[in-house]
């Protein structure tokens, strides 16, 4: 016989922890024994459902969840690939446009190319460069950046005539890649072409940028103007007076001359800017992303606006011609085949020149590209004639 007690714990807590005796039990008890469970069982229909580790209701899950919420189901099918083509598209598009502003410095000014361009050496070209003498000279730039100098020239030889005349000083501005000691071979043969010439002494003086070879700091437009500045600077202290002052850009370093010489100028400082060298220039960056990206699609020539430096050479020309300044030429020195700066760029500045009434001459490198003008012969041929033509007047 069974307990009456173990039937009523079978009866109210079977169904749940006691399944399988539960059911036993119903098959062996005679039928009033069987309304028991009948009777214990219907509070239990009213009593909320508590999770039991042996067993747990089915579960289902909320109407909602079945329910479509990703925008691109509401398309048709057939629309599906053109949406998400054209999507990506947009999404690159903005990518492109948020990059660029955000990492325009590192795009114009490339310290780091070629790998390992910041630590060469001025010893490891000495060899090349003779008998032209370079040495390093640190500074501070107007703000307190420490930059580097390099200062090129021929010591005198005894017994040698040279022809008296006021000293003059060459002010060389890079373009945007690479470090000076590669470039002092270039600028040594300058030298040694207008020594040979007969001319009075000329010292070179090169600026490395700030974030450029052992200079500190790093490079844009504000802080590079203010290296051009010191150094200009460096060059009334360390020089005299009456010499005569020529300055030398390259591509970028075209434009950074160029404001250079137009600071000068508008301040009237000493020792006095008489020459302009501008060796494959351009007007300036915005004209440059309308001339290499003319399509309307291309996300570049809308940037224009978030530009964070701009060398525009042709407002610093008109500065230059509003000083009423005299003896002072410009040297346009454009390649030929040159890669990255169109045709059209020269014949802009050519045309402000004539149109401001500066005094100009242009000498174009047939076959050089961009940064050869000047290691070609026919390049360093053409600065040097230009200096002796300047320091003669």
């Amino acid at each position: 016989m069974y307990n009456s007690a173990i039937l009523v714990q079978y009866a109210v807590r079977g169904p749940r922890r006691f399944p399988a005796r539960y059911t036993a039990l119903r098959k062996v008890l005679p039928g009033n024994a069987r309304d028991l469970f009948h009777v214990q069982q219907r509070p239990l229909a009213s009593r909320p459902w508590r999770p039991s580790s042996r067993l747990s209701p089915p579960r289902t899950r909320p109407a909602h969840i079945y329910k479509r919420t990703f925008l691109i189901e509401s398309v048709p099918t057939a629309l599906v690939p053109p949406v998400v083509f054209t999507g990506l598209l947009v999404a690159l598009w903005a990518y492109k446009c948020l990059m660029t502003v955000v990492f325009q410095e590192k795009i114009i000014y490339m310290p780091y190319m070629p790998p390992f361009a910041r630590s060469e050496k001025i010893a490891d070209y000495v060899v090349t460069c003779r008998p032209v003498e370079w040495r390093e000279e640190r500074i501070r730039s107007e703000d307190g950046t420490k930059i580097s100098l390099c200062v090129g020239w021929i010591p005198n030889i005894p017994g040698e005539q040279r022809k008296e005349g006021k000293e003059t000083v060459i002010c060389y501005f890079q373009g945007n890649g690479s470090s000076l000691p590669p470039r002092l071979p270039l600028l040594s043969q300058v030298l040694k072409l207008i020594h040979a010439s007969g001319g009075p002494r000329c010292t070179m003086v090169a600026l490395s940028y700030r974030g450029y070879w052992t200079s500190s700091g790093r490079a844009s437009q504000k802080g590079i103007e203010l290296d051009a500045q010191a150094m200009l600077k460096w060059v009334a202290k360390t020089f005299s007076s009456d010499a005569r002052l020529i300055l030398w850009g390259q591509s970028v370093g075209a434009g950074v001359a160029s404001n250079a010489a137009a600071y000068h100028v508008e301040r009237h400082d000493t020792p006095p800017v008489v020459g302009l060298i501008m060796e494959t220039p351009f007007t300036s960056i915005k004209s440059m992303l309308l001339a290499l990206y003319p399509q309307k699609w291309l996300p570049y020539r809308y940037l224009s606006p978030f530009l964070r430096s701009h060398w525009d050479s042709g407002a610093a020309l008109r500065r230059i011609a509003g000083t009423g300044t005299e003896r002072f030429r410009i040297l346009l020195l454009p390649a030929s085949r040159d890669e990255v700066v169109p045709p059209e760029e020269i014949q802009v500045l050519e045309k402000i020149c004539q149109d401001l009434k500066l005094e100009y001459e242009r000498k174009k490198i047939l076959g050089a590209l961009h940064t050869e003008a000047t290691s070609r012969r026919e390049g360093q041929q053409g600065v040097a004639e230009f200096v002796r033509k300047v320091v003669d007047r």
